[in-house]
């Protein structure tokens, strides 16, 4: 992609307001724009993040033996009355009648709404366990929405339910989970402290989340060394047992005929969220330093000279080598001061900067640029495809 015909916004000041350094950067990089609180779009550059979150996400979800479907979002009120949690999330719900009259409600999770689709299917034993998720926009009217995508009202989220015929298939779903999720945020490029902790509103027996340490973080938890640390909760799971099947008629026929209300896990990770706490754990006084598997693009190529026919040419080699070997590139083709070029390619982020100029030329060499260390190395012109390729796949 060529940066002279891509929408990349980038601000040269911090937006008045912004508390977060991830909600700082999210704006000055052109990856959000903010409608009003709580409610962003994502650009080009967020949401090519944020569809690399989610592809992550597919993939450990899909290799643990889940099945991706997508739910409604507009949703029945009945069925919340019938758990009695139109109640207990009654201050989030945001609620209207439709124009037959019928209460509704912009579904702020889905554990009705897939223990209701289940128990329209699934009639025996023979047909569990079953583990079903989506990635999907849930909304939830925060009185205070804070730091950005971390608390919104219109907000990403992955959640996975799991339906088993006892406790010890719940076990072996649940951990099944567990394990996913380590794997995610390990991919991420995070390390979150995992604590057992209160069930609240979900409801169920035992559950654990997954905290961040991080200066805005909203929870509190002991790291390896006891040491208490400000984190962001980025996932949630959960044993719920029979909370929900028993409320909603989730039952199925035992090996002996008999009638059993399904044991249910719920899973979930906030997916925006993620994209604002890799930035607050990867980020310096100059901007976002991306994770390779996260980032937008991998390589940024920036030549010094565009009006130069030698830089250029090489520029555009570079970038032609390396989109063959699919490596996401970004060229900045923009006829902008040195200057500027530098300051919003370390405000973006990418990993690696080919900084292609008449005086390297000159000598036969390239700068590469390694965003997470700030490391430059001179690399012959001739070796300098070969070494990003070892870079990336390292």
């Amino acid at each position: 992609m060529k940066w002279s015909q891509y929408f990349i916004p980038t601000l040269k000041e911090v937006p008045a307001g912004t508390e977060a350094v991830s909600h700082q950067l999210l704006l000055r990089s052109g990856l959000v724009h903010m409608l009003t609180s709580g409610v962003y779009s994502y650009l080009p550059l967020g949401l090519r993040t944020l569809s690399k979150i989610e592809r992550i996400i597919r993939e450990e979800m899909d290799g643990s033996g889940a099945h991706e479907l997508r739910m409604p979002a507009i949703q029945p009120l009945e069925l919340w009355q019938q758990t009695g949690r139109d109640k207990t999330l009654e201050e989030v719900m945001i609620r209207f009648k439709n124009k037959k009259g019928t209460a509704m409600c912009l579904g702020p999770t889905h554990e009705e709404i897939i223990t209701d689709l289940v128990k329209s299917f699934v009639q025996s034993y023979r047909q569990l366990p079953v583990t079903l998720y989506q990635i999907q926009t849930k909304f939830r009217d925060e009185t205070r929405p804070r730091f950005g995508v971390v608390r919104a009202c219109e907000f990403i989220m992955k959640d996975a339910y799991s339906f088993d015929v006892d406790a010890a298939g719940l076990k072996l779903s649940y951990d099944a989970m567990y394990l996913a999720y380590k794997k995610i945020f390990a991919r991420c490029a995070l390390d979150p402290i995992i604590a057992e902790a209160d069930t609240g509103a979900m409801g169920g027996s035992l559950s654990h989340e997954f905290l961040v340490p991080a200066a805005i973080g909203e929870d509190k938890a002991k790291d390896a060394a006891g040491q208490e640390r400000q984190c962001i909760e980025v996932g949630h799971i959960f044993q719920l047992g029979t909370k929900y099947s028993e409320a909603l008629g989730a039952v199925y026929l035992d090996d002996k005929g008999r009638q059993q209300s399904m044991i249910m896990g719920c899973y979930g990770i906030g997916v925006s969220r993620l994209l604002a706490t890799i930035i607050e754990v990867h980020h310096d006084d100059k901007g976002i330093r991306w994770p390779v598997e996260v980032a937008p693009f991998t390589v940024e190529i920036l030549p010094l000279q565009i009006g130069e026919l030698a830089v250029m040419d090489l520029a555009r080699q570079y970038y032609d080598e390396l989109t063959k070997y699919n490596i996401d590139v970004l060229m900045d083709d923009r006829d902008e001061s040195a200057g500027r070029k530098f300051n919003d390619a370390d405000l973006i982020g990418l990993p690696y900067r080919i900084t292609v100029g008449r005086r390297g030329l000159a000598e036969g060499n390239v700068e590469v640029k390694h965003r997470s260390t700030g490391e430059v190395e001179l690399v012959s012109t001739d070796r300098v495809v070969e070494r990003i390729l070892a870079l990336v796949r390292k």
